[in-house]
């Protein structure tokens, strides 16, 4: 009995639910369009996702935490909801009255509410009545097309974690105590060069300025917010910035630069322009250089460095990716970083992809961070984050920003600074590059 969702819609659906995967229950083009059939494969099984696919093509249904029954009486549920598949978007429609979220009818199929059942009395028909208990625009859930092609219902089971981690970190106090020396006592590999420049390039609200903010606080010993960073429907950030980290409140600046860039956006002409980011990582903007969405970064603007040296160029890219909207990354945005990357391995510069909040993506993470590399669910969307992007899993690192805290933590902290160790070892990549074309060029003279 194969599923009518494909893995990806499946995700989709997942992403909304936490740590879990689908286990199909019912197919009613199998087992039949009656309640019987329904009621004898789903009752006493829960938590449940409800689907209904359409002669017009949509796919639509809904959640219960709670098991199906034939009581006839209305059940409470206030975790229930509906939702659409558009392509790879989940629209989500929250129980408006979780007294009557579910009611528990013998001759039908699934039934929430008065708003939404998934066939009844053996006929595949919908009946539709928003507005009751639910909310939704039934031409945007289903088209008004109430003729089914097929229903299924699918149990939610929470994924196993991994009884060993499969990557192998550290989570003790010497552990931070070395790799912070590490960082303080990087050497790029280029005499002429001080310090590594890493670009972080995301969309919106992936938390890249979150990213440097929290290094900043690993080394200052406590949470700090020197870049804008914050929840927007546009970039927070619209310059160009250059960051220092600083070894303590009036320590010295560390062999690192995080660059910060305007958030991507879906959308033409909105956002970062990703024909600016030749110039970036070639050294030509300044910092501060005041971005145009609508229009690239040309010769004449204020501040343009027409022979950036090496230590002005970019030395490695970091993908700044939430783990929370893998799955759902809109095509356009896909589109975009994909431009970006090809334009990027042209110029010679290492990637890396950096998988932020992990620990709102997996309940596991949010438990402990130690968690991260136990969990199923953070190892998936590592996986499809390495394949929407391009680059090998080795090149994906989960992280946890300070957001809410006041106060750093040892664990988050490790997690933090493995990736920062990371960008200088890509860093050096670069460099190594560098040096192998230079004693290439003195050997053919």
């Amino acid at each position: 009995m194969n599923p009518s969702l494909t893995r990806s819609q499946q995700k989709t659906i997942c992403s909304q639910l936490g740590r879990i995967k689908l286990q199909l229950l019912y197919k009613a083009s199998v087992h039949g369009f009656t309640g019987a059939a329904f009621h004898q494969r789903c009752d006493t099984r829960c938590p449940t996702v409800s689907v209904g696919y359409n002669v017009s093509g949509f796919i639509f249904g809904g959640y219960t935490k709670q098991p199906f029954s034939q009581s006839g009486q209305y059940v409470r549920d206030d975790q229930a909801f509906l939702f659409t598949l558009n392509k790879e978007k989940l629209l989500k429609y929250p129980v408006a009255n979780a007294a009557y979220a579910m009611k528990m009818i013998g001759n039908s199929g699934p039934y929430f509410g008065e708003d939404l059942v998934l066939f009844s009395g053996g006929q595949p028909v919908v009946f539709n009545n928003p507005g009751s208990y639910y909310n939704f625009n039934a031409a945007e859930m289903h088209g008004n097309d109430l003729n089914l092609t097929e229903c299924e219902v699918y149990q939610v089971e929470e994924t196993a974690e991994f009884e060993d981690p499969w990557r192998t970190i550290i989570w003790e106090s010497g552990k931070k105590t070395e790799l912070k020396e590490k960082i303080r006592t990087y050497k790029p590999l280029v005499s002429s060069v001080s310090k590594a420049r890493v670009l972080l390039i995301g969309p919106i609200g992936a938390g890249k300025s979150s990213f440097f903010n929290s290094i900043n606080s690993v080394f200052r010993g406590h949470v700090t917010g020197q870049a804008m960073a914050g929840c927007s429907a546009t970039s927070l950030t619209t310059q160009f910035r250059t960051y220092s980290v600083k070894d303590g409140r009036e320590g010295k600046p560390l062999p690192i630069i995080l660059c910060d860039t305007m958030g991507l956006e879906e959308s033409t002409g909105a956002g970062l322009n990703v024909d600016d980011i030749t110039s970036i990582v070639r050294g030509h903007l300044p910092d501060r250089y005041q971005f145009n969405p609508s229009a690239p970064f040309n010769l004449e603007a204020y501040g343009y460095q027409e022979s950036p040296g090496l230590g002005d160029k970019i030395h490695c890219v970091v993908y700044v990716i939430d783990a929370c909207k893998v799955s759902i990354m809109p095509s356009k945005l896909e589109e975009k970083l994909d431009a970006i990357r090809k334009k990027v391995n042209l110029i010679g510069i290492p990637q890396l992809v950096l998988l932020t909040k992990v620990d709102e993506a997996c309940s596991l993470v949010a438990e402990d961070v130690r968690n991260v590399y136990k969990s199923y669910y953070i190892k998936q969307m590592m996986q499809e984050a390495s394949a929407r992007l391009g680059v090998p899993m080795s090149c994906v690192i989960p992280v946890k920003n300070y957001s809410e805290e006041l106060e750093v933590n040892l664990n988050s902290d490790i997690l933090l600074l493995s990736a920062v160790e990371q960008m200088l070892r890509f860093s050096d990549n670069y460099f190594d590059d560098i040096s192998d074309r230079c004693g290439n060029m003195k050997s053919k003279e």
